[in-house]
């Protein structure tokens, strides 16, 4: 047998009325309550939690004008305002009907009432308070998740003269609607940087919205971004919003652009050329209004020369370019990163006293970070979750031991002479022992494409 639900409190000046209510009502739901005083209101609802309350509209003698409901719906309302009001009254006056539900009221019903339609209307006002409640949770948990995001994104400002330069632009940059292209190896915090533009934009009341380009196949990128209708094919059971819709108004960040096929920079192309949309399967075009701020850990140029990224496409994107330097190159933030880490790390598991060394922070300056500061973060939860003592020593950071890397394959070769020399040359061997192949030096040199790229075009060196 299912459970009654429902907490029903009734408030008439008149004892019958409520006594044949309450006994119409007992077995329909959970919990009747009657209340013969309006002034008692306040403390009954103090005492007591209601789904609905049915409330007279008239209580003193001779007086039809409704006012006192009025002001005991305003005053109900106040206290809780989830909670269905339906007003009661003898008179069926339809201005008075209007005036109720213009101050939040939900039904209103007339005396004498037929007690089937009475139940019908007390249930389905039911089911909008049990709706109302589960969308209050739900902005709740929303809410929660954002500030979560909010917190896992946060700008950190460091001190380095290049990330200076990352900063003007943003300030520059924001508060307009153009493009975005952000570029930097993976780890370098470029996801961070695109949440700071939207959150100092015109745009940030309305929704940012990430799409990791990477993990969208071919065939799913048109369902995924464009949407679909309701068997537009197999698997379509239901209408769905694209990415391009959910994102109008606000802010879509496309994160690791470059990994798109050309037909999909194809298709891209022509949504940023009309910014319309036809969800599959469908004939209506949709008007879409969003601001594109993009990524990538590749060079655009370095793509186009090898046909595998339009260069319309590109011009389109990146309005403004935003590059962010390796952590290896900003190495005088690497101690604020570390302690606003830490700070981080030990609230959240529950080691508030944690300091480091002096020797810690000279091992992480000299560490050479091929992850970035996503590396840096994660080793400094790692040795926050993993320290015995108050103190984090080097040997806590579980870095490797020696940097292999291409200032570490200079010893290895028995280089010397100027820092730029020995980059250089273990650039040009790495090339020469695998024919040219750009990803397989990069690898053997613990360093990404991106900086490969970079370092050669610095040093000529054709690749």
């Amino acid at each position: 047998m299912e459970k009654k639900k429902g907490r029903i409190l009734i408030v008439d000046d008149n004892v019958q009325i409520l006594s044949s209510l309450q006994l119409l009502l007992k077995s329909e739901f959970a919990e009747i309550s009657t209340l013969k005083n309006p002034n008692q209101i306040p403390f009954v609802l103090q005492s007591g939690h209601f789904d609905i309350v049915l409330l007279d509209m008239n209580f003193r003698s001779g007086d039809n004008t409704g006012n006192e409901g009025l002001y005991w719906l305003t005053e109900i309302l106040k206290r809780d305002p989830q909670v269905v009001v339906i007003m009661i009254t003898a008179y069926g006056d339809i201005d008075l009907a209007v005036k109720a539900i213009k101050r939040g009221a939900t039904d209103f019903i007339s005396k004498p009432w037929d007690a089937e339609k009475l139940i019908v209307t007390l249930t389905n006002s039911l089911e909008i308070k049990l709706k109302r409640v589960e969308v209050k949770k739900l902005q709740g948990r929303q809410r929660q998740l954002s500030e979560d995001m909010e917190k896992q994104f946060r700008l950190f400002r460091g001190i380095s003269k290049k990330m200076e330069q990352v900063y003007k632009t943003i300030d520059k940059v924001a508060l307009t609607d153009a493009n975005v292209l952000i570029l930097g190896e993976n780890g370098t915090g470029k996801e961070v940087i695109a949440r700071e533009i939207h959150k100092r934009s015109l745009r940030a009341a309305e929704i940012f919205l990430s799409v990791d380009m990477g993990s969208i196949s071919e065939t799913l990128f048109e369902s995924e971004m464009f949407g679909h209708v309701k068997g537009s094919f197999t698997d379509a059971r239901e209408d769905r919003t694209g990415r391009f819709e959910a994102a109008s108004g606000g802010t879509l960040f496309m994160d690791e652009i470059a990994n798109l096929s050309m037909p999909a920079q194809s298709k891209l192309l022509g949504v940023l050329q009309s910014y319309e949309i036809t969800r599959l399967g469908s004939n209506n075009p949709v008007k879409v209004d969003f601001r594109l701020i993009s990524a990538t850990n590749k060079i655009p140029a370095e793509l186009i020369h090898q046909n595998l990224f339009r260069e319309d496409l590109l011009f389109r994107i990146n309005t403004i370019q935003i590059e962010l330097p390796p952590l290896r190159e900003r190495t005088e933030d690497i101690p604020g990163l570390a302690e606003y880490f830490l700070k981080q790390f030990a609230l959240k598991y529950g080691k508030p006293g944690l300091k480091m060394t002096g020797d810690t922070y000279d091992a992480l300056a000299d560490y050479h970070w091929p992850g970035n500061i996503r590396e840096l973060k994660h080793t400094i939860e790692k040795a926050v979750i993993l320290s015995d003592t108050d103190l984090l020593k080097p040997d806590n950071l579980g870095l490797r031991s020696g940097n292999t890397n291409i200032y570490a394959a200079r010893d290895r070769d028995g280089d010397t002479g100027s820092l730029s020399d020995i980059e250089r040359n273990a650039i040009i061997r790495a090339l020469e022992r695998f024919d040219g192949n750009v990803t397989k030096a990069a690898k053997l040199l613990e360093i990404s494409r991106t900086t490969l790229y970079s370092k050669a075009r610095e040093y000529g060196i054709p690749l």
